[in-house]
């Protein structure tokens, strides 16, 4: 009992100094702060009120962070930016998906209107040839054109017909519609280009295997249909089939389709040439070859 006297009698001592310190210093610490921190026991009844720097550092710590405006504004841009792009990004991948199906039905129409054709043309020989006559195939609407010559001792004005129809090249081709003003540029021309009718099969090797399209004045290659709907979208071509089928035909939009296509770049043909300066029925390769193009163009893919 004397002992926890003797040890009462020091702790009231001790916060009596505190007191008095912390009066005559503003800046010294509570009575509760150091009794807590020095293990020291209050044995006061009461509770101890606060002092003013107490109840401010409280204040002070339950007022949050302010955030700068800039960070604010950043944050929300950013915000709208990612929130903008998720839609963006839903929105292509919905359309995606139409025109995924969309090509497909096209695709299938084109197939069954490429062998209903076929079909027709075979009916049609047989018919004539059963009357005794003879079936004679209508005025061709397509040509594919080749240069096969240099410029060596070559005419102002040939040269110039040559880069109208985009033959900067040798071994260079491009797709030709027929009609009045083509075929007098042909006539000037034809010593140094061959040309003759392509069939489905070879617009379509041509332009898979060999096809570059002009998009921003740039050569790019044909590798999506993306490429060619960013371009031709506005004329209702999106895919590679509807190009070939719009080649083939020479459809109401050839000329934007045909100009959209960047000259075919060929290899040498494969066996070489016979003799370039000589027309193709003389025996040499100059000139229109009407439908054996289509073997040339084999060996030339």
């Amino acid at each position: 009992m004397k002992k926890k006297k003797e040890f009462n009698l020091k702790a009231l001592g001790q916060i009596a100094s505190i007191t008095m310190k912390s009066l005559q210093n503003p800046s010294f610490h509570s009575p509760s702060c150091l009794c807590a921190q020095k293990n020291v026991p209050i044995l006061l009844g009461a509770a101890q009120p606060l002092t003013f720097r107490d109840r401010q550092r409280d204040e002070m710590a339950e007022v949050k962070a302010v955030v700068p405006e800039s960070v604010l504004k950043k944050r929300k841009r950013n915000e709208e930016w990612a929130l903008a792009k998720n839609q963006e990004i839903e929105a292509t991948k919905k359309k995606n998906v139409e025109n995924r199906k969309l090509i497909y039905i096209r695709a299938k129409q084109y197939s069954q209107e490429y062998e209903e054709q076929e079909k027709e043309l075979i009916h049609l020989k047989r018919e004539a040839k059963l009357k005794g006559g003879f079936y004679v195939d209508p005025e061709a609407k397509l040509l594919f054109i080749i240069r096969i010559r240099g410029i060596n001792a070559m005419h102002p004005k040939t040269r110039k017909i040559l880069q109208l129809l985009r033959l900067r090249q040798i071994f260079n081709g491009v797709f030709l519609k027929v009609n009045k003003a083509t075929v007098n540029m042909l006539h000037r021309v034809e010593p140094y280009v061959t040309f003759g009718y392509p069939n489905l099969k070879s617009v379509r090797e041509l332009i898979y295997k060999r096809g570059f399209g002009k998009l921003n004045k740039q050569r790019i290659a044909l590798t999506e249909n993306s490429i060619i709907e960013q371009a031709l979208g506005k004329y209702g071509i999106i895919c590679m089939e509807d190009l070939i089928h719009e080649i083939m035909t020479v459809g109401p939009h050839f000329r934007e389709a045909n100009n959209f296509l960047w000259p075919f770049k060929l290899k040498a043909p494969l066996g070489g040439m016979k003799k370039k300066r000589n027309h193709y029925v003389e025996g040499g390769d100059a000139g229109n070859r009407e439908n054996y193009i289509n073997e040339l163009i084999r060996r030339m893919n």
